[in-house]
């Protein structure tokens, strides 16, 4: 009897080391999109199903800001930014140690550009997909420049706190070496304009996209 005992006593005790892997393995997939509370106005990640939820940030004229300690969007999975239709930027950071893993979509409303940095790296996967009506940036830049009236730093957060309303034009790598951008989606994509389909990332016709891991990279202002 003792025997049978001992063993039901490790049943019970590898069971409920499964269940914590578990809760363990769930808690880390629900944390793959947090706000680091950094910004005047934080960003809120809330999640219905496999739709993560963006609001608030921080807004400087048409410019809005975001700040995360990590963004990846797992497979199967939406990030959705839902701003306002008046924003013509929404300019994300990640200011964490980890690589953005996007395996999933990334979307925004109306025709808002889109710009994603991390300075660890950003990976998108065979599935990543855009779904946004402006131009959209991914860069592993330390910082983006506004003119010469400031900047918004991935790397030091807490000295880039003045948002400005201006357009960004340029970004800033502080690295001896650059994190790397892999792009290896093959997702459906629409059609293109000679109507044949289309695969992988893509933008609206007429719009850029830009994943830029050079040490130093201009735009023009509109």
């Amino acid at each position: 009897m003792s025997e049978v005992t001992q063993d039901w006593g490790c049943w019970c005790s590898s069971f409920v080391a499964c269940g914590m892997l578990i809760a363990s393995w769930q808690e880390s997939v629900l944390a793959q999109i947090t706000p680091d509370n950094t910004l005047p106005n934080n960003s809120s990640v809330t999640r219905e199903g496999n739709i993560f939820n963006i609001t608030e940030g921080t807004q400087a004229g048409s410019n809005l800001f975001h700040s995360f300690g990590e963004f990846s969007v797992p497979n199967g999975s939406a990030a959705s930014f839902n701003n306002a239709v008046d924003i013509q930027n929404i300019i994300s950071r990640v200011t964490g140690g980890s690589v953005s893993n996007i395996e999933g979509l990334i979307r925004a409303n109306g025709t808002a550009n889109l710009f994603l940095i991390n300075p660890n790296g950003i990976i998108f996967g065979r599935e990543a997909r855009l779904d946004i009506g402006g131009s959209f940036v991914g860069t592993t830049a330390n910082a983006i420049e506004f003119g010469d009236r400031g900047f918004f730093s991935a790397t030091n957060p807490e000295n880039s706190t003045s948002l400005l309303t201006v357009n960004p034009s340029a970004l800033l790598f502080n690295q001896i070496a650059t994190a790397p951008i892999q792009n290896n989606s093959i997702a459906p994509a629409k059609t293109d304009p000679a109507g044949f389909d289309a695969f992988g990332l893509r933008v609206p016709d007429g719009k850029s996209l830009l994943l830029v891991v050079v040490m130093s990279a201009w735009m023009e202002d509109d």
